[in-house]
């Protein structure tokens, strides 16, 4: 007889139920919850403490200010999303970002607008095809094969510039159509920050509600499996590097058309950050588990984070601690949703 049909009996006989039967685990449930979103109430947390704090933390202004600087870290981690979520991390998308911003500041005023953007995309993806043909398709170990990638590409960055800074023309910064995608704006909403909305949106779509994107969490979350079930790994790992380094195509015209120039290392430490965000977000650094969604609120609770601190006068490298907590913290309650339990046993 199962467990209903006993109570139901015991019901029926005017016996209450053995209420020393083992109940749920309401500590493992509680674990899966704040694992599953984390991410939404500390945001929630973050934006209620700092406006307590601060008077101009919640103003319209400096929202859209958090907004539009958190834009080219926000389109990076996009990218980066969808690798991670395969199993995988790119740790190159800094040197990219230099190599892009340098190489479309520079053509900008020899062939134009528009080409000097269809090349660098076109370089941009080619960098991002080597990534994804040396650990897609040969299977090398992606936290060495872009640790080796970011100095390359800082490299070609440094031979492409001969060593020097690039600035579009002073005479043509305000009249040329690219300062749009920097320092545009549409219906008063800065253009940077609508690139990053649309980008994400479409790449969320993709990633939770295509068969390609359940490829994707299926190579993350089991490759054998994935393997079994007919999925190739190499082409979806592959196009993950490629969706990357569009990311970063997009970001090197939106920080080359606000700054209007570039230095050879102006993405240095970037990838880092990105990271950050993207952990924040709670997408597991295994595989698997994750989405576009809460990569934003990541990169938004990272951006806040600076902007909080700043405004209740904190020095900039306070910034650098609190974040490294919040990351400690991701991280943990990552690990500790996937093993049911805040804690350990010690062996």
């Amino acid at each position: 007889m199962s467990k209903v049909e006993t109570e139901t009996a015991a019901s029926a006989k005017g016996h209450a139920p053995d209420e020393s039967a083992p109940g749920p685990d309401t500590s493992r449930s509680w674990v899966q919850i704040i694992s599953a979103q984390g991410i939404l109430i500390a945001f929630a947390v973050f934006l209620l403490g700092f406006g307590l704090f601060s008077d101009r933390f919640l103003s319209f202004e400096n929202m859209e200010s958090v907004l539009r600087s958190s834009s080219i870290i926000g389109v990076m981690a996009l990218g980066v999303t969808v690798v991670v979520l395969s199993g995988n991390l790119d740790l190159s998308v800094g040197s990219m970002l230099s190599f892009g911003t340098v190489m479309v500041v520079d053509l900008h005023d020899k062939i134009g607008a528009a080409p000097a953007m269809g090349v660098m995309m076109v370089a941009v993806l080619a960098l991002g095809c080597i990534n994804g043909f040396l650990v897609g398709i040969l299977k090398l170990n992606s936290l060495i094969v872009t640790l080796g990638m970011l100095s390359a590409i800082q490299g070609l960055t440094l031979i492409y510039s001969g060593g020097q800074n690039v600035d579009i023309a002073p005479s043509t910064q305000s009249t040329t159509w690219f300062r749009v995608f920097g320092r545009g704006d549409i219906a008063g909403l800065d253009m940077p920050i609508i690139i990053f909305a649309v980008l994400a949106i479409l790449l969320h779509c993709a990633i939770a509600f295509t068969a390609y994107g359940r490829r994707v969490y299926a190579v993350g979350g089991n490759p054998t499996a994935a393997v079994f079930s007919g999925i190739r790994r190499g082409r979806v790992v592959f196009s993950t590097y490629v969706i990357s380094a569009a990311c970063v195509g997009f970001a090197s015209i939106i920080l080359g058309s606000r700054v209007m120039g570039s230095q050879n290392n102006v993405g240095q430490g970037y990838e880092l950050l990105v990271l950050a965000g993207v952990i924040l977000g709670g997408t597991s650094l295994l595989g698997g588990s994750g989405s576009i969604f809460k990569t934003v609120v990541g990169v938004l609770i990272l951006g806040f984070i600076q902007n909080g601190l700043l405004l209740m006068g904190y020095p900039y490298y306070a910034q650098w601690i609190v974040t490294w907590i919040v990351i400690i913290l991701a991280v943990w309650l990552d690990i500790a949703g996937k093993r049911g339990r805040l804690f350990s046993p010690i062996a």
